[in-house]
């Protein structure tokens, strides 16, 4: 009588690992009653339903083990899920990510031609992505004539061909070299810049933001970027080759002693309209698979500035193992059988 009369009813429920059911009598797994106990009063000892907590001195209520393991089993049954054969599966990132490409190229032919287009944007990457490419671009098509020179030159004087050197190298710069040259300057300067803003503003949630205030990133992010790739790179891969082809002529005529005039005039009668504007078409490509694969590796951006750099990384080098395999699927179509680009300028 005396522990009941200092008994105040301030009722805490405690959870301890078992689940509370208020609408079923007696499944009462914890609650207290706080309260100020007498020092005097006798420790209670344990019975069925009522134990003293040794702890903090509170009355608790308990439950016998029976009635815990029924509940336990009840609560088994209602929560369970049944588990199919691709609940626990999840796609490795590589596939996701290469459906991602696709997705996004997608998305963006779409957008190109319904015109959501952001031409403000459009114009700033266009200028990033040609002016500010240029130089770095020219000089790196410089230098690589000068050294295809070297080992062609040599060989085609000692065979008495210098008639010939002027088409093989044109040739050489249109078709290939000035395309794929100029496709990996892009890659490496433009291919991990776009991949890391876009990685940036994906793991900083700035994506999510341009949602929230009604622009779509595709249209606002994306498309300019793989618009002015398309359309810069063909003109740098045009430029690339005239500077190619020049350097190459001087380093021949100061070298070699083969007279400039020899080398232009056999270029002009190797070269035919078709072999510059495969170049450009290879490049429009080259850009097109730049742009997509780096955004898409940007906006499926994992895990922090870790994955950024991680992102960035891969991005270049899915780029440029797309840039080989679509020179040589495009080289096959457009160049099967035997040529006779050469008989024109021997």
């Amino acid at each position: 009588m005396l522990a009941a009369a200092h008994i105040r009813p301030l009722i805490h429920i405690y959870h301890r690992g078992s689940c509370t059911n208020f609408n079923s009598a007696a499944k009462f797994t914890n609650f207290r009653f706080k309260h100020n106990l007498p020092k005097k009063i006798a420790p209670i000892q344990k019975n069925n339903r009522f134990i003293l907590n040794t702890y903090d001195g509170h009355l608790s209520a308990s439950v016998s083990k029976e009635e815990e393991e029924e509940a336990s089993e009840k609560s088994y049954v209602v929560n369970y899920e049944p588990n199919t054969f691709l609940t626990n599966w999840s796609p490795p990132r590589y596939l996701w990510r290469g459906l991602s490409v696709l997705i996004l190229a997608g998305q963006v032919i779409i957008r190109t031609i319904k015109g959501k287009i952001h031409w403000k944007n459009t114009l700033q990457q266009l200028k990033r992505v040609g002016p500010k490419s240029l130089g770095v671009c020219l000089l790196t098509s410089a230098f690589v004539g000068m050294a295809f020179t070297i080992q062609f030159v040599r060989e085609f004087t000692r065979l008495g061909l210098n008639r010939s050197v002027g088409g093989v190298l044109a040739l050489a710069f249109a078709r290939e070299l000035s395309p794929v040259v100029t496709s990996i300057v892009v890659a490496g300067r433009l291919g991990s810049a776009f991949a890391a803003e876009l990685g940036t503003m994906q793991v900083s949630e700035q994506t999510d933001t341009l949602r929230v205030l009604g622009t779509d990133p595709v249209d606002y992010l994306i498309t300019p970027r793989v618009i002015a790739s398309c359309i810069a790179l063909p003109f740098l891969t045009l430029m690339c080759f005239t500077v190619g082809l020049a350097s190459s002529a001087l380093l021949s005529d100061s070298v070699y002693g083969i007279s400039i005039n020899i080398i232009l005039d056999s270029a002009r009668r190797a070269l035919n309209s078709w072999d510059i504007i495969s170049a450009m078409i290879k490049s429009g490509v080259f850009g097109a698979i730049i742009s997509v694969v780096s955004c898409a590796w940007g906006v499926t951006t994992l895990g922090g500035a870790k994955g950024v750099g991680e992102s960035t990384t891969s991005a270049v080098v899915v780029s440029l193992v797309g840039i080989f395999i679509a020179d040589f699927a495009l080289s096959c179509c457009f160049f099967q059988g035997a040529g006779d680009s050469l008989k024109n300028c021997m």
